[in-house]
């Protein structure tokens, strides 16, 4: 551990308008740094024994261990385009890894025709990533360094949900269904289509599309009781959503958004709501920038158990959410200081956060004493 700090939560009752949620005050929690040294670290994900795997959005994925040593970059990684909003990004354990130690990441990939997000699986050695195998890129590529999403979260039957964004350029995109920007896509461990996607059988749809209209997803998990999946995407300027992702839904981007564009005019024809298209579960306006996504499930804080954790960029704080079903009835946010990329829960009941700074860390926050 090399250090902590008493934080106390921060109210900003005018920071949100999450169909009507409440910002309620904030009590204090105790935040420990375990690593430091990370550039831009983007996602962690935990490993039996107390080891992280790391990811830095240059293009260097680590191991950290519970001492908090980190790595040499391990070999092994495919090329990555790192850049603007690109780069190494998502990783997650296969639901078998204990038999198969099989990670899974995403990652902006270089092509002769741009740029695109990727899906890669590997095996986790002794020096590095072996049998490495590409399962699944977007398409069409694009130029740019924006709106690559990508989180990854694997459902409770084995099938992988992949978070897309449209690229920024290709916002439009994100209403057709014979591309994948601004989509969600749901695969299976080899990067095949499993039984039940919506599109199945269509010849004018990609059939790994689970959902579309989607803008820049950089959260997703999996309801603990539901097993539904739950994802949040950045607005553009304001209008930050998390939503409860069905198949065949559309989830409105860009015809319809709480947000305005970076230069103050409308999205389109200023649209909130059009039949066909879903609302939100919850929106901020303005927006927080969220990154990360976890719900609590341990009894480390009882009293936040089936709480939703979202990380903000923005105001580099945590936001906890506290739900009535599928509705958010109160939000809470705590000051860290930082940009909060990645939020997760740890074995030990403690959440953990990664910070996107040049000298990114991971923080455990823990209840204060």
């Amino acid at each position: 551990m090399r250090g902590s700090m008493l934080l106390a939560g921060l109210l900003l009752a005018a920071c949100t308008r999450g169909a009507g949620a409440p910002v309620a005050p904030a009590g204090s929690l105790q935040v420990t740094e375990v690593a430091r040294g990370l550039e831009h670290p983007w996602a962690l994900a935990f490993l039996p024994g107390g080891r992280m795997l790391v990811t830095e959005k240059a293009g260097r994925l680590r191991l950290v261990d519970g001492r908090g040593a980190i790595s040499a970059p391990l070999e092994g990684l495919p090329p990555v385009a790192a850049g603007g909003q690109g780069g190494l990004l998502d990783v997650v354990t296969d639901p078998d890894f204990a038999q198969t130690q099989r990670i899974y990441f995403s990652y902006s990939e270089p092509r002769a025709d741009g740029k695109g997000t990727a899906v890669a699986h590997a095996r986790l050695g002794d020096k590095g990533l072996e049998a490495l195998r590409v399962i699944y890129r977007q398409q069409p590529s694009m130029g740019g360094h924006n709106h690559f999403g990508s989180r990854l979260a694997f459902a409770p039957d084995g099938a992988l949900f992949v978070t897309l964004g449209e690229r920024y350029d290709g916002m439009d995109q994100a209403q057709a269904l014979d591309g994948t920007l601004g989509k969600v896509i749901r695969i299976d461990r080899e990067g095949g289509v499993p039984a039940g996607n919506p599109h199945a059988g269509r010849k004018d749809a990609r059939p790994e599309i689970w959902s579309h209209g989607h803008r820049n997803p950089q959260g997703a998990a999996i309801h603990p009781q539901t097993g539904r999946l739950w994802v949040h995407e950045h607005g553009p300027r304001g209008g930050d959503e998390i939503n409860v992702v069905l198949p065949g839904r559309n989830y409105g981007w860009p015809v319809i958004t709480y947000g305005v564009d970076y230069s103050g005019l409308k999205i389109g024809k200023g649209e909130k709501q059009r039949p066909g298209m879903e609302q939100p579960l919850h929106y901020w306006v303005p927006s927080i920038a969220p990154s990360g996504m976890a719900f609590y499930t341990a009894d480390r804080f009882k009293a936040w158990q089936g709480n939703l954790f979202v990380g903000s960029l923005k105001f580099g704080q945590l936001v906890r959410l506290e739900l009535d079903g599928e509705h958010v009835s109160r939000e809470e946010r705590h000051d860290i200081g930082a940009r909060v990329r990645d939020v997760r829960q740890g074995p030990d009941g403690f959440l953990y956060l990664v910070t996107d700074e040049d000298q990114g860390r991971i923080l455990r926050v823990s209840p204060a004493r």
